[in-house]
């Protein structure tokens, strides 16, 4: 279980209701998940059963993320801002679904800039860390080819022209080390991620399950 020590809830700003915005955020990749409300009761209860509670203003009690749908969200971190009057929660959240639409994020209707005043439903989910952008992309083409993709060109090849590739990518990479040039570097380190991301599409390994595996390791004993 999550240990925090409570005494940082007294240097919260709520408003004039007692309640202060909690940004719930996934753990693993950044993505928003929702906003809902909190107050001090509520704060207490997320850090005493380490599952997130939010203060539901129409019903006016206590509102357990998870409790009906089975959604939970189990706390990971705790952080408030410069003016400690907005949340954010790091979470882990069950089912991968925050939405009470069934969409994994709340902030689903994206506005075109380019295009004022132009909304669209983005179903593929909130904005992400870059390479899981990538990743989400790669999945995407998987699913529905695109004429003239590269991607779509690896996976067809199968093993025999992703690993290939990768060991192509992976001499240019130390190359470009031994070189000490640090655009170079930058350069093929991307290029060895994304292949090494196709080749987990290729075997239909999760992303995230290869940031779990990342996250768990910060915590592992040291080795010699």
């Amino acid at each position: 279980m999550t240990s925090i020590n409570q005494s940082f809830i007294k240097q919260l700003r709520f408003n004039e209701d007692g309640l202060i915005p909690a940004i719930a955020q996934d753990w693993l990749d950044g993505a928003v998940l929702m906003m809902a409300w909190m107050n001090q009761d509520s704060l207490k209860e997320t850090i005493r059963t380490n599952e997130v509670h939010y203060w539901s203003r129409s019903r006016k009690e206590l509102w357990h993320k998870g409790a009906t749908s089975g959604h939970f969200q189990k706390l990971k971190a705790i952080r408030f801002d410069c003016d400690a009057d907005v949340l954010l929660l790091t979470v882990q959240q069950e089912g991968n679904i925050a939405c009470h639409t069934g969409q994994r994020s709340c902030f689903f209707n994206k506005v075109c800039i380019e295009k004022e005043q132009q909304i669209n439903t983005d179903i593929s989910g909130p904005p992400l860390d870059s390479c899981s952008e990538l990743y989400t992309i790669i999945k995407q083409r998987k699913e529905f080819k695109e004429t003239g993709s590269y991607t779509n060109k690896l996976l067809d090849g199968g093993d025999n022209l992703i690993l290939k590739k990768i060991g192509e990518e992976s001499a240019e990479f130390v190359m470009a080390c031994k070189d000490k040039n640090s655009q170079d570097i930058g350069n093929e380190a991307a290029d060895l991620i994304f292949h090494l991301q196709v080749a987990i599409a290729n075997h239909d390994v999760s992303w995230k399950d290869v940031l779990e595996i990342l996250a768990k390791r910060r915590n592992a004993p040291r080795r010699d």
